[in-house]
């Protein structure tokens, strides 16, 4: 009956389907083959998709998928298909304790971005393994391991530390890793940032001239919104200068700033503050910790206005048992009712996260249960076709420079 359709029409009717029915169909013919491997499709596909999961990380190596929006049904283990190439014999005992886990680091148009090793860095030769991964098509691509620019360090005086964001240049039809490593030293707390940037389509590592911004927190991954990777920073960690929304555009590859709220600045009035950001429905998001208080909730509507900011909610931090150390927003519901948010706190020196719907109307709170109580991380994914590597092509320069020309931004 498929033959007897239009191409289009069926092509159309194939792009609805979850990933793991369109992988049986392929087998079914050459014809089929053909049309679900194809980059049209792929990208049809890519837009009309209505299959999407939350990643989960539980202890060190073990991931989960729970399907969205049905969060009550059981969840799913994720048996990677790749093995590391980190030897566990060239890290010290202690490295192995302290110092090595596998975590997600970005999440984009149903790839994950997977870093595996060393997390605090003494030596500029310290593995981690970076791996794009589709966790639907099961397929992987290892990105070739960059050392840091740091000199031979003491563990007990000085490490680096490395944040990523992972993204899809909407321009170039590339996918991108940023990593700004900088060094953590008790007499001089940080240098300038080092940044570098992989390109997929290249496969290839470049050199970023040097942002002026310190990152705020450490730890944060960046967050992908609108061509560009966001972080909060601020001109210098001295306490003195403010929280800034620091955007790094993947076409142009420069960093610029994105507009807070006016009524952050007017209302702190010297109050202790904490901003995060994240990504809520598409939009960017940030949370402002007034600690011990409340937390508000912020959306911009339209991207890089200022007036389009709109305060979606506050939550007091009565609601919850423990002090907080994270809230952050993951997704709406499908009737966009209730905000998917993930919570953490620490008891007896371990952080523990929980999973909760806050319903915007009843302001009232429910927690996902069937969760594994010592979840370290949650991505939200897409289910999608796209390969987690581009076709060699020995025509292409190891180091592709795109001009810096204008560029209108393309919506999602």
């Amino acid at each position: 009956m498929a033959a007897e359709l239009p191409p289009d029409i069926l092509a159309e009717i194939f792009s609805r389907l979850p990933v793991k029915s369109l992988l049986r169909f392929r087998s079914t013919s050459k014809s089929l083959k053909s049309l679900i491997d194809s980059l049209k499709f792929i990208n049809l596909h890519l837009k009309n998709s209505l299959n999407f999961n939350l990643i989960l990380r539980h202890n060190t190596t073990d991931f989960y998928q729970l399907h969205f929006p049905n969060l009550t049904k059981s969840i799913i283990p994720l048996n990677y298909p790749f093995t590391t190439n980190i030897d566990p014999s060239t890290r010290s005992p202690t490295d192995l304790l302290r110092n090595s886990k596998m975590s997600l680091i970005g999440s984009c148009n149903g790839l994950l971005a997977i870093s595996t090793g060393v997390i605090v860095f003494t030596h500029p030769n310290n593995l981690n393994e970076i791996t794009i991964w589709n966790p639907n098509t099961r397929k992987h691509h290892i990105i070739p391991f960059l050392p840091l620019p740091i000199p031979i360090l003491n563990y007990d005086d000085k490490c680096s530390l490395c944040v990523h964001g992972f993204g899809f240049d909407q321009i170039s039809g590339d996918y991108k890793l940023l990593r700004i490593s900088h060094l953590l030293d008790l007499q001089n707390p940080f240098y300038d940032p080092q940044v570098r940037l992989f390109s997929l389509k290249t496969n290839s590592w470049k050199i970023i001239p040097a942002m002026p911004y310190d990152l705020q927190h450490l730890y944060d991954l960046g967050v992908f919104v609108e061509n560009s990777i966001h972080w909060i920073m601020t001109k210098k960690l001295d306490g003195l200068h403010p929280s800034l929304i620091v955007a790094f555009n993947l076409t142009l590859e420069i960093f610029n700033e994105v507009p807070l709220p006016d009524e952050i600045g007017e209302e702190v009035n010297g109050e202790s503050f904490e901003v995060h950001v994240a990504v809520l429905g598409g939009c960017l998001c940030i949370t402002v910790d007034y600690k011990d208080t409340k937390i508000d909730v912020w959306v911009m509507k339209e991207y890089g206005c200022r007036d389009s900011w709109c305060k979606l909610f506050t939550m007091a931090e009565s609601c919850f048992d423990l002090p907080l150390k994270l809230l952050r927003p993951i997704c709406y519901s499908s009737d966009g009712s209730k905000v998917l948010l993930e919570r953490a706190h620490v008891l007896l020196e371990v952080q523990h996260r929980k999973l909760f719907w806050y319903d915007l109307k009843s302001e009232q709170i429910s927690y996902v249960e069937g969760i594994p109580p010592n979840m370290n991380e949650t991505m939200f994914c897409v289910g999608s076709l796209v390969p987690p590597s581009f076709p060699v092509d020995n025509r292409r320069k190891k180091e592709n420079h795109p001009s810096k020309r204008r560029y209108f931004l393309l919506f999602n």
